[in-house]
């Protein structure tokens, strides 16, 4: 047995490392095709692309890994397969569950290797990333003047371009405001089309302009009535303008990474569970205290005043009923009456207090009371934002939490995914294996993405979203397994072929 597992083990320890390179490599182009727009042409140091590519490719491993096991498992057992090795194994009685014992033991060890990777490393190399890709994009400003937009990178300036072609730089309906004496739009220039260049030093951007005209509010004097304002302005046609930005500390500069620390990507296990202590803590109290505002203070605002409002003109009614009778009058002690208010307690409604009121009061009332209701309404809107953004911070935190555990995990599904499919299909090499692994990657790719934007949403809860890919791919390894434990063909192509064959000849003889 022990030269059996050295065999397995040596079989499948080629592959996964090529396999692993490869797969970082293709995850690592897809990063840098990402943000090839904030790094072509900035002029860069070759030091910070290797820097940030390092810092990228540290980033991948998790992801890589699970794809690299899957693929290596299906090129190692597939070789075997198509060489009978497997069928020689087996007929020596070992069980392929038996000699798959020492990858399981492997891809469990890379597993918990992983989970730690994530845990200590992958926070290192968030900070990092992020802080490096910040501090690219902001490296040089005039690749970040997008079409249709204002650019304010520029102190006292905004620039918007209508259209911009990559191929001639020439860019068209050009305009530029300019606020650099602190003031309003009070100039401004327009031309039809133009070039923007940096110069050698990179400490100037130059705009040359073409067939435009600049404008200029002139300021009339400040004792002059606005009746009496005439409102001058200068209007000046040009051929063409050149015009000179001065780029002061747009050097390529690191900024400071404390800055980025609070984002939950830069936490570990402890980092996050304490942050989401403190969020759902933070959270019931701002809950908490809106509920006891709403009830003491909004919705009940007016009760006790309302109350005590009714009791005092139902008091004065009471007395002059009392005045107007025969035995009031009559008496000889009818100076004062007295009326105790615990004879007033007694239960009342808000629409008892509407009636008793006259035609303008209940005007006022009515007004009063929707002004009011909307302006709780616009309360309770806001409020609700506020309690929405702080459980997505939550759930954000939940997700991350999570992704440390599943994304380890994943190196054992694909395995179990990966070692029975290629026993099964018989076919090594990086043919049916690279194809294979692929399509089980875009699934796994798919349902990850798709769970984990349904628990950011609120739909799912965290940890089903998180672990959505791999309740549902595992049942597959599973299966896949105990079809290849009873040397099932369900996925050998010959098995097919063979079928139609026969159906094929019967059909014909049929047919004769």
């Amino acid at each position: 047995m022990k030269r059996l597992h050295k065999f397995i083990l040596k079989s499948f320890f080629g592959p996964v490392v090529a396999t692993f390179f490869v797969s970082l490599f293709i995850l690592l182009m897809q990063f840098l095709w990402k943000y090839i727009d904030d790094l072509a042409g900035k002029g860069l140091e070759w030091t910070i692309i290797a820097e940030l590519i390092l810092y990228a490719s540290a980033r991948l491993v998790p992801m890589a890994l699970p794809l690299a096991i899957l693929l290596s498992s299906i090129m190692t057992f597939g070789n075997l397969g198509e060489h009978f090795e497997l069928t020689a194994i087996k007929s020596a009685g070992v069980s392929l569950q038996r000699f798959m014992t020492p990858l399981i033991i492997l891809t469990i060890v890379i597993s918990i290797g992983a989970f730690f990777y994530s845990d200590y490393i992958i926070p290192y190399t968030n900070l990092k990333t992020g802080a490096l890709i910040y501090d690219v994009k902001n490296q040089r400003p005039e690749l970040q003047i997008k079409e249709g937009m204002f650019y304010n990178g520029i102190d006292g300036y905004s620039i918007k371009i209508a259209k911009k072609n990559y191929k001639t730089n020439l860019l068209q309906n050009i305009m530029i405001y300019d606020h650099s004496d602190n003031k309003e739009n009070k100039k401004v220039t327009i031309a039809d089309s133009g070039y923007m260049r940096m110069t050698a030093d990179e400490r100037n951007l130059i705009f040359t302009l073409y067939n435009g005209y600049s404008y200029e509010e002139i300021e009339e004097s400040k004792n002059t009535r606005p009746k009496e304002k005439a409102y001058p302005h200068q209007r000046q046609k040009f051929e063409k303008q050149v015009f000179i930005f001065e780029l002061t500390g747009l050097d390529f500069s690191r900024t400071d990474e404390d800055l980025f620390k609070n984002n939950f990507q830069m936490f570990n296990l402890k980092q996050l569970q304490y942050a989401e202590d403190s969020l759902i803590k933070s959270h019931n109290e701002r809950v908490k205290r809106f509920s006891n505002s709403l009830s003491s203070t909004e919705y009940f605002k007016r009760e006790k005043v309302m109350l005590n409002e009714y009791k005092k003109n139902r008091k004065k009614r009471e007395i002059r009923k009392i005045k107007d009778t025969d035995d009031f009058k009559q008496s000889p002690l009818n100076d004062t009456v007295k009326i105790s208010n615990d004879s007033l307690d007694r239960p009342f409604s808000p629409d008892s207090i509407l009636l008793s009121l006259n035609r303008r009061s209940k005007s006022q009332a009515i007004d009063y009371a929707l002004s009011y209701a909307r302006a709780t309404h616009n309360t309770i809107t806001n409020s609700k934002k506020e309690f929405n953004h702080k459980e997505e911070r939550i759930r954000r935190h939940q997700i991350e939490w999570h992704r440390k555990f599943a994304l380890s995990f994943a190196c054992l599904v694909f395995f179990f995914i990966g070692a029975p499919f290629g026993a099964i299909v018989r076919k090594g090499g990086f043919g049916t294996p690279v194809v294979v692994s692929v399509l089980f990657f875009i699934l796994y790719y798919i349902i990850s993405i798709t769970g984990e934007k349904f628990a950011r949403e609120g739909v799912m809860l965290p940890h089903i979203g998180m672990w959505l890919s791999s309740f549902i791919l595992m049942p597959l390894g599973i299966f896949l397994t105990y079809k290849a434990t009873t040397d099932s063909v369900i996925l050998n192509a010959d098995t097919y072929l063979l079928f139609f064959k026969k159906l094929f000849k019967r059909f014909s003889k049929k047919s004769d």
